[in-house]
């Protein structure tokens, strides 16, 4: 028999809930964690807080005001949807390998639906319920976990990069969330309500369905989701982080995104850097590091008096010859 995962809310509800609740509590942990500016963490800051106030072109109180705006839209949409679908019918209970395995030795054990093997012997029954629970309960989710990340971050990718290659779309939507140019984790989610619906709720509903994930699925998928995001704006760059450490798809590597020099690079999120490699829009930290360097270098040559006088007598001649010509 199905039960709830929660007493007190049904699974379908918390895909819902779980995702809006990790944000805050995540996005809180990080935002506290820069007002009280500890040593041991403010060494790997990417952006200072005198950058972040000069570059930010929006204030922290107006990204929270409008992420919790969409995510009130998102979840009542949410929630009509949850109400016409039928119940889950996913079995989640246990039975015992050793329950299990003499089931198996009763009966004939079904492989896949397409070999049946009787008469087992006990160890033969045994090892075939430990396959058929590993299947179960960890095989075969965590490969539709894994498409689920996949099938996300190619519709990430693509609508991403057509956001910003389109004029209009980038103008009207997607410049929003660039108002952020140093990421911090509040801002994860700060995106124009229509793009953060299309991006962040289609786009992960379908990667669900296109999964067959069980609606628990759902709750892990949508909620790591979210973690993973705000992960990648919080502003750290954490060597302990195992988010970061796993993933090449992480803070230092978005946070270049955010920079001028990065706008038509490194698309991919949340996960993988697959899409970028592969079309060529990639950009890693060291090359990123270099161009930050120059960059840098180049803001402090100065013109001195001498060049930028000879510099007015070239244009002029230029001019003058130019009209010799015509």
């Amino acid at each position: 028999m199905t039960t709830q995962l929660l007493s007190f809310v049904s699974d379908k509800t918390l895909s819902l809930v779980s995702p809006v609740a990790a944000y805050w509590l995540f996005s809180g942990f990080f935002y506290m964690m820069s007002e009280l500016r500890l040593p041991f963490f403010e060494k790997y800051k990417i952006h200072t807080p005198e950058e972040e106030k000069a570059k930010n072109k929006v204030t922290v109180k107006e990204v929270m005001g409008n992420v919790l705006l969409q995510q009130i839209l998102q979840t009542m949409v949410g929630l009509l949807i949850v109400a016409a679908e039928s119940e889950d019918q996913t079995d989640y209970s246990f039975t015992p390998i050793s329950v299990l395995a003499s089931q198996y030795q009763e009966e004939c054990f079904q492989f896949f639906n397409v070999i049946s093997l009787c008469q087992l012997d006990p160890s033969t029954a045994y090892f075939l319920a430990l396959v058929s629970q590993f299947m179960t309960w960890v095989a075969i989710p965590f490969a539709r976990f894994m498409v689920a990340l996949f099938v996300l971050d190619t519709i990430e990718y693509f609508l991403h990069r057509w956001f910003h290659n389109n004029a209009f779309l980038y103008r009207t939507f997607h410049s929003v969330h660039h108002r952020v140019y140093c990421p911090y984790a509040f801002g994860a989610l700060y995106n124009h309500p229509l793009e953060g619906f299309v991006l962040d709720s289609v786009g992960a509903g379908i990667a669900f369905t296109m999964s067959g994930l069980s609606t628990r699925g759902a709750i892990v998928f949508f909620t790591f989701s979210t973690i993973k995001t705000i992960d990648d704006h919080c502003g750290y760059s954490l060597p302990f982080d195992p988010l970061q450490r796993i993933f090449g798809n992480n803070v230092a590597y978005h946070d270049i995104h955010h920079q001028l020099y990065g706008l038509k690079s490194n698309y991919s999120q949340p996960f993988f850097t697959h899409w970028d490699r592969l079309l060529g829009t990639y950009i890693s930290p060291s090359e990123a590091k270099q161009k930050r360097a120059q960059t840098q270098a180049e803001k402090n040559v100065k013109p001195t008096g001498h060049s930028t006088q000879s510099a007015t007598r070239i244009n002029s001649s230029l001019k003058q010859s130019s009209r010799v010509r015509i």
